[in-house]
């Protein structure tokens, strides 16, 4: 509570200890850390925790009561009294263009089309709720030491198995470092590798936020075109072979939807291994690929021990659970335990241990096996649909998502956000490029939050907005459009 409010006691101050506490409370109040009906510490908690006598405490609530600040609710205890809802000087708005505002926009939602996270009416949501109710009362009855900064051994276990059954990945237990999400788990392998101020490659086009950490990470980018098969290896060669990290998204990559060729995959893995660098695979997508048996994991190929397996349980399950995880190679376990135990722990026990009995019994893959069908009946859907009002060559299946090629200069962010007002958020193709010279235009439908009813009223108001948007004549959405 006292970092909460900032109370600050100062005895060589001027003003009384129960006007001190008092302001600072009001303060809390007047800003809006602490809302109406919000419950404050009794008076004996309070006074403990910083330090001085109840009375003290009792003559600041009883100051704040003759404000009308605070009710005393005698059982119900003192809770600030009901006003008008100020907005939290603590909550504002991110600066215009910086980073956290575009990914507090991209991440917005629900809505339609909106991409990263998975249906809601395919998940047994009853089940897991039982499931992780149970690991919530086994948590809070079990003996309060830390836990394994590694993660749950349960968790861990299951997850080594279902990599060697579903991905091909040959691991240990021992080698699962269970993380907060794809974020943390980039991060820790960030700090494990400590490969500041040198050279990372980056698909071109490739995930934001992956760009984003690297910047953060400190490391040189360098852009590499993604073509049919993939991440252009040759081209990272030829402009930056001396690079000492690559992340890529080799099951299908991040936007576009190509699978990395088996021979640009052992080229890379065998650079790798000569020149010491490091290999990042985002498995974003794990076993969720609609077309055809899903893409072995890189890692499956590994022999060197130079891949990081990066995976995910965010389009499965939800991300919410904020829940992910790292295959570390067996030279690096060490490493990455001790940056997990000292600088990026996982997420409590109980929706780790929910989520091992998820998957131990057997609910995991059933699930992935409903989600394929479903998922694959609305990209079908989608992809009639939208087959049916733009060019073909404009409409492409990349993955959990749509692509729709728009003309040269169409607003695809502007159209984006328009389409927010009527309940649909697809992303917006040109953010994906780090360079505005060579981004494109388009918009990525998610699949999985692809309308089940209304589809076409969705996409004709989709086509509306993008004619309005783009200013160019009607012609360049017929047959006369050639995308670059």
């Amino acid at each position: 509570m006292k970092k909460l409010l900032h109370l600050n006691v100062d005895r060589s101050a001027k003003a009384t200890l129960a006007d001190q506490i008092r302001h600072g409370i009001a303060t809390a109040i007047e800003n809006g850390v602490l809302e109406p009906g919000a419950r404050l510490p009794s008076w004996q908690d309070l006074a403990v925790q910083l330090g001085v006598a109840r009375g003290t405490v009792r003559a600041a609530y009883e100051k704040l009561n003759a404000a009308q600040l605070i009710v005393a609710s005698g059982a119900a205890g003192t809770r600030v009294a009901p006003r008008p809802r100020a907005v939290a000087k603590s909550e504002q708005r991110p600066d215009p263009g910086s980073f956290l505002e575009i990914y507090q926009e991209m991440t917005q939602g629900p809505a339609f089309f909106q991409m990263g996270v998975p249906a809601t009416e395919t998940f047994p949501a009853t089940l897991f709720a039982r499931i992780r109710a149970k690991a919530v009362r086994a948590e809070a009855s079990a003996a309060p030491i830390y836990p394994d900064p590694r993660g749950e051994f349960e968790l861990r276990r299951e997850i080594a198995g279902y990599l060697t059954i579903a991905r091909g990945i040959d691991c240990l237990p021992s080698q699962i470092i269970v993380t907060g999400g794809y974020g943390a788990g980039l991060g820790l392998a960030f700090r494990a590798l400590g490969l500041e101020g040198r050279k990372a490659w980056m698909e071109e086009p490739g995930f934001p936020f992956t760009r984003k950490g690297l910047e953060l990470a400190r490391l040189l980018i360098v852009p590499v075109p993604v073509d049919a098969d993939g991440i252009d290896i040759d081209y990272g060669l030829r402009h930056a072979a001396d690079a000492k990290l690559v992340v890529v998204t080799p099951g299908q990559q991040a936007p576009l939807g190509a699978t990395l060729s088996l021979e640009r995959r052992l080229k890379l893995l065998d650079w790798a291994a000569d020149s010491g660098a490091w290999i990042i695979e985002d498995d974003y997508l794990s076993e969720l690929q609609l077309t055809g048996r899903a893409a072995p994991a890189l890692a499956s190929l590994d022999r060197a021990g130079r891949v990081i397996h990066i995976g995910s349980f965010s389009k499965t399950i939800s991300p919410t659970i904020r829940l992910g995880f790292i295959v570390a190679p067996v030279d690096l376990m060490a490493c990455f335990a001790e940056v997990a135990a000292c600088l990026a722990p996982p997420p409590g026990p109980a929706v780790q241990l929910a989520t091992a009995e998820f998957m131990r019994e057997g609910h995991y893959l059933r699930h992935l096996r409903r989600l394929k069908r479903s998922y694959a009946a609305k990209r079908d859907e989608l992809l009639a649909e939208l087959h049916s009002r733009f060019d073909a060559d404009q409409v492409t299946a990349t993955g959990l998502a749509v692509l729709l090629r728009l003309p040269d200069g169409a607003a695809d962010l502007a159209i984006a956000r328009e389409m927010l007002a009527f309940g649909m958020f697809p992303a917006p193709l040109s953010p994906f490029y780090a360079s505005s010279e060579t981004s494109r235009s388009g918009l990525l439908l998610g699949v999985a939050t692809s309308p089940t009813r209304e589809l076409a009223r969705s996409c004709e108001r989709m086509e509306e907005l993008i004619r309005r948007f783009s200013c160019v004549p009607d012609t360049a959405f017929g047959s006369d459009y050639d995308h670059p």
